[in-house]
């Protein structure tokens, strides 16, 4: 079933909790995944639901979990597996705002690079619902700090990702632990092969919603490219950003040891700029995070672990500082711009002939149009007819 449309979610029959955790985030109108997941998962159905990023899966799964959770029942009622911690950590906040009036439902956040004894502890408190990544979820019950096999429903959020990421092993093992589930729901902007696969294995008569990249639902996102020289990407930042005037940007970058560098030079610059990757630890990187939610850093610089993990509606501009070896990831980068019905802009920095050919390439399969920009004579930009 295609779904175009959202509904106002005074229709689907919610409790008034949850209505109430919606009017404090002053939001009436479900988005279409939304409109399209929430009957049938509140109905028990199993649920296929193909969705571009940033289309509100979250409490497209999040609310009908948050719905039937039996507060008096102490065991796990619940499993959402994410591919990142960003993502699950992003996820658990979600979920814990549409159970803020609904005393008595906990939840937990289980992920690798954390210490384990903290969770444990949190373990001990007999949390409902449990979002973890693979490995953390699987190194827990080897423990026997955790019990799943209680859980009715189980949610994989970006399984594309997740099975991309070679977590196939450990989530059919999970899966095949979870005997007691009464539905499972895939989350995906992609419906690959092993997707389809965990469906087949997995699955009965599910529900299969479509929303697709329309103009509706599609990002408003303006897509260009410019030439630079390798040692003069953080000038073109700087001074784009000037000329612009933006100050909520992310710039992706494909290794560890470009981020660091990428941002080191814009710090010289003057510019507010932070940076994480997977060798800075978990408790900065979220302090990173944090803070660029909030508003106190202009410049976030990442490798590809952030770019599904962090939800800003507000991101003004993206930067490809390098480009990316996949097109999905091109696509889950300049994503993180141009939403909440907002025009965002794309700039990807071209050092060299093979990002040539990657750019050229990204443009072919995802059909966008990236338009070739330059600094004119004055210092300004300007389109390369």
């Amino acid at each position: 079933m295609e779904v175009t449309q959202g509904v106002r979610f005074d229709t689907l029959n919610l409790s008034p909790e949850i209505m109430k955790a919606l009017e404090k985030r002053g939001i009436e109108l479900s988005t279409p995944v939304q409109a399209g997941c929430i009957p049938p998962m509140m109905e028990w159905k199993d649920v296929v639901a193909k969705a571009p990023t940033g289309t509100g899966k979250t409490f497209a799964y999040g609310i009908p979990i948050v719905e039937h959770i039996d507060p008096e029942d102490e065991t796990v009622q619940a499993v959402i597996l994410a591919p990142t911690r960003e993502l699950a950590i992003q996820i658990t906040d979600e979920i814990r705002d549409l159970a803020a009036f609904r005393p008595g439902v906990r939840t937990v956040c289980l992920y690798g690079g954390a210490p384990i004894g903290k969770q444990i502890d949190t373990l001990k408190k007999h949390p409902q619902i449990v979002v973890a990544t693979p490995g953390r979820l699987s190194d827990h019950m080897k423990r026997r700090t955790v019990r799943v096999d209680t859980a009715r429903t189980v949610v994989l959020d970006e399984a594309d990702r997740m099975l991309d990421m070679g977590f196939i092993h450990d989530v059919t093992r999970l899966l095949d632990r979870m005997n007691h589930r009464k539905n499972l729901g895939l989350f995906s902007a992609t419906i690959s092969r092993e997707v389809m696969d965990i469906a087949w294995v997995y699955q009965r008569d599910a529900e299969e919603i479509t929303v697709r990249a329309d103009e509706q639902n599609k990002p408003d996102i303006k897509q260009f490219r410019m030439e630079v020289a390798s040692n003069e990407k953080a000038d073109a930042i700087t001074k784009i950003l000037k000329e612009t005037g933006f100050d909520r940007c992310m710039a992706f970058c494909n290794t560890k040891g470009n981020t660091e560098r990428i941002c080191k030079f814009l710090q010289m610059r003057g510019v507010n700029a932070e940076c994480i990757h997977g060798d800075i630890p978990q408790k900065r990187r979220e302090e990173v995070m944090n803070r660029f939610r909030q508003g106190q850093i202009a410049v976030f610089v990442s490798t590809d672990v952030a770019a599904r993990g962090i939800d800003v509606d507000d991101v003004d501009i993206v930067f490809n500082c390098d480009i990316p070896d996949e097109n999905q990831d091109y696509v889950h980068r300049i994503g993180r711009t141009g939403r909440a019905k907002r025009q965002g802009v794309a700039v990807s920095l071209i050092a060299d002939y093979p990002s040539k050919l990657r750019i050229d390439d990204i443009a072919a399969k995802t059909r966008n149009e990236i338009v070739p920009v330059r600094f004119n004579a004055e210092g300004h930009l300007e389109v390369i007819q």
